[in-house]
């Protein structure tokens, strides 16, 4: 059996209604108007005794308890001291209301009054204008300051600390804002590899204002910016299958659209293109071309390639609304360029299969000639690798051919030992983007650009592949 009273620290007197708890557990007992309380089926052995009463602090104590004895204790309980709430914290940076704020930056705050301020412990939240989910950055930690990433552009953000003293009494700050700044109009977008990862990036014409727009640990290829300039289409191999995706151009709202691969000989996810209105795309799935719209729905086959081939690389003009699109064999120098209707109807060969790897075609903005690449050095490796690929341009009819790599007056010629790859026009027309590569296939190529003549070759920025320029 274990007895025992509760006295008050200051009065000495005994204390009524103390609850009484025990470890081992017993039931629970509440002391009488004496203060005392009697426990009769308690365990043998050291028992852990907590009293509690509201304004108190809570005391613990043990008691060791022999078999067919009573065990008798007494609790002394003290007056809780008065807690004081801490001062709400002040001075926000950046000022509340602040705009043009980076889409990564360090919030800090200051406390005031005379509690010391390693005695206090701050949480911090973060809310998405109109979304009532709640960012937790920050939990009680001594820190005044904390680092926020991955934040929307062009977006307001409200956020608040709460402090918290070592009584564990609170208090909030109010809520502070701030608007983070546009989305910069970057043009360009381009494959980066980091490592083993390949992701897609967006900049300015000279490599600035660079944005990583994704970052999964899977394989994202061959970005395409819509004509409407809205959305941003690209390929990623992240359900195993190279499938086509949409998200916007910061980044965000990632959305798959097929169920079909964008795969086959050779084609690792590169078949595919807006159409001239941005409403649909076209891609290649194995030996057949397919239209989509925009949105994953109206899934339409187009055409079927020739037998023991399949469909690669595409583009699609408004002008006379023509498709081109190359056909491969097993081998990716066994190459072919077709036009078609954008019905998929009246394929026509622009041009045949020459010695060297074939790629990459695409019309011109007034759709009157395509343009693509090829290996001159006439190397037929089944690895794909080129040695001396050029680009070239010509009519719809095949007139007119020309070698913009080879142009005469070049005052920067192509380097000996790389390839000219990827090329595509600038949006004026006057222009051609394009990446060159040593031919090793493993140095990361630059960007350039030229004049749709060739006379002039210029180094824009280093370090990608599979450009596009809208």
């Amino acid at each position: 059996m274990l007895s025992g009273t509760v006295f008050e620290a200051s009065t000495s007197k005994p204390l009524a209604n103390v609850s009484i708890t025990t470890t081992p557990a017993t039931s629970g007992y509440v002391t009488d108007a004496k203060g005392q309380f009697t426990i009769s089926q308690v365990p043998v052995g050291t028992i852990n005794l907590t009293a509690h009463k509201s304004n108190y602090t809570d005391q613990s104590t043990s008691v060791v308890v022999s078999e067919g004895q009573t065990q008798t204790v007494s609790v002394i309980l003290d007056k809780a001291s008065p807690t004081t709430a801490p001062s709400a914290p002040v001075q926000p940076s950046p000022a509340s209301g602040a705009t043009g704020q980076p889409t990564q930056l360090t919030l800090g705050w200051h406390s005031t009054g005379a509690v010391k301020s390693d005695s206090l412990r701050y949480s911090v939240v973060l809310y998405e204008a109109n979304s009532v989910t709640q960012r937790t950055l920050l939990t009680s930690s001594r820190d005044t300051t904390v680092t926020v990433t991955n934040l929307l552009y062009n977006s307001i953000y409200y956020w608040q600390v709460t402090v918290t003293n070592s009584a564990k009494a609170s208090t909030r700050s109010v809520l502070w804002s701030f608007q983070t700044q546009p989305l910069p109009d970057n043009r360009f977008l381009f494959v980066r590899t980091v490592g083993s990862n390949a992701d897609i990036y967006s900049s300015s014409s000279t490599g600035d204002n660079l944005l990583q727009l994704t970052s999964a640990a899977t394989t994202e290829a061959a970005p395409q910016l819509s004509p409407n300039r809205d959305l941003i289409a690209y390929t990623s191999n992240a359900t195993g299958q190279f499938q086509l995706y949409t998200m916007n151009r910061d980044g965000s709202n990632q959305r798959r659209l097929t169920t079909l691969a964008v795969e086959g000989y050779n084609n690792a996810g590169v078949g595919y293109r807006w159409s001239p209105d941005g409403a649909q795309l076209i891609y290649a799935h194995y030996n057949q071309l397919y239209r989509i719209n925009n949105d994953g729905t109206g899934l339409l086959l187009l055409a079927t390639a020739p037998p023991n081939r399949h469909f690669r690389e595409c583009d699609w003009t408004a002008q006379g609304n023509r498709l081109v699109v190359q056909t491969v064999g097993v081998n990716i120098y066994d190459a072919e360029l077709y036009l078609l209707n954008a019905d998929g109807s009246n394929p026509t060969l622009l041009v045949g299969n020459l010695p060297g790897r074939l790629d990459s075609p695409s019309f011109s903005i007034d759709g009157s000639r395509v343009l693509y690449t090829r290996d001159v050095a006439g190397f037929d490796s089944p690895t794909g690798r080129q040695l001396d690929t050029h680009m070239f341009t010509q009519r719809l009819d095949g007139t007119n051919l020309t070698d913009i790599t080879l142009s005469n007056g070049s005052s920067t010629p192509k380097p000996l030992g790389t390839n000219d790859l990827n090329p595509r026009y600038s949006p004026d027309g006057y222009s051609v983007l394009f990446v060159n590569q040593v031919n090793d296939g493993l140095t990361p190529g630059d960007l350039w650009k030229a004049d749709a003549t060739g006379t002039t070759r210029t180094k824009l920025f280093a370090d990608v592949a599979q450009p596009d320029w809208k």
